[in-house]
């Protein structure tokens, strides 16, 4: 399974009600894909996943999928605290024609390691799509161990971790101790140039809304040996990616976005709006790129 380079967590647009606006999907979904993306993850966090109901996910999953057309890899995002719920979205999702699921750290529950490990490799074992996992210990209090992950990728279908625990030692053990073809990608978009230079793969990015062909850029300039010019690249768009996490994600990508001429609409309680500070300190940065 090749995720790409710069996989992006898609938010979720909605029309001035509130719902899903499937219209507005799809121009974003083209905006993307035109624009340095080269896989989709949907009803992920910053899809807002925590105030999709089961039915708009299934939705969702079915149109970005009839909308992509084969043209790059769709990724749901199935994972939750509740194994078994996790379970009948991932085959709904596989219904729906996706390519691949992300699998989050179960939250609140708090499990040890054997009840992560356990977790995930039943709701593998449901499925033939390739999973990828998403450690982010930050949201969901819990921590996937390095041992735990390396202990994952044995089996057949659990590919890739999406890592955003910050811990370049912990990730690079994992690349050390796994195969090959089971890839790491960062979940911080700052860190994109780091883990990459220690073997990671690429980056499931919010900040590629806004710079998806910068960050490609960037990698290229990696890849093809070019560390300086590459390391200039992330010091010009640390900002940004910085910036886009001022507040609570996905309102200021949603924001800048708009900002940009692509209205996606606004956030679900309990999030809300930028101010108008807030906005405005927002569109300086957009514009100084």
């Amino acid at each position: 399974m090749n995720f790409g380079l710069v996989s992006t967590a898609m938010v979720t647009p909605f029309d001035h009600k509130g719902n899903i606006d499937f219209t507005k999907t799809t121009q974003l979904i083209n905006y993307l894909i035109d624009n340095g993306t080269d896989s989709l993850v949907v009803a992920g966090t910053t899809g807002e996943s925590p105030t999709l109901t089961k039915e708009e996910k299934v939705a969702l999953f079915r149109h970005v999928v009839k909308v992509v057309d084969g043209r790059i890899p769709v990724v749901a995002g199935t994972g939750s605290n509740n194994t078994h719920s996790s379970i009948e979205l991932t085959k709904k999702a596989e219904e729906a024609g996706v390519d691949a699921i992300m699998l989050v750290a179960p939250y609140y529950n708090k499990p040890n390691q054997e009840g992560l490990f356990q977790h995930f490799k039943v709701i593998a074992e449901s499925t033939s799509l390739p999973v990828m996992l998403y450690n982010i210990p930050g949201r969901s209090s819990v921590n996937i161990a390095p041992e735990t992950i390396i202990r994952l990728s044995e089996i057949d279908n659990v590919v890739a971790v999406k890592e955003a625990s910050g811990d370049l030692d912990a990730m690079t053990e994992i690349i050390s101790k796994t195969s090959e073809d089971f890839a790491l990608y960062s979940g911080d978009d700052g860190l994109t140039l780091p883990i990459l230079s220690i073997g990671g793969n690429g980056i499931v990015s919010v900040a590629s809304h806004i710079i998806g062909n910068e960050m490609q850029e960037m990698i290229k300039e990696f890849v093809e040996g070019n560390v300086s010019a590459a390391a200039k690249s992330h010091q010009k768009l640390l900002p940004v990616m910085k910036g886009l996490f001022t507040s609570p994600s996905p309102t200021p990508v949603k924001t800048a976005l708009q900002l940009k001429g692509l209205d996606v609409g606004s956030v679900r309680l309990p999030l809300i709006p930028l101010t108008e500070a807030e906005r405005t300190k927002l569109s300086q940065l957009i514009n100084s790129l």
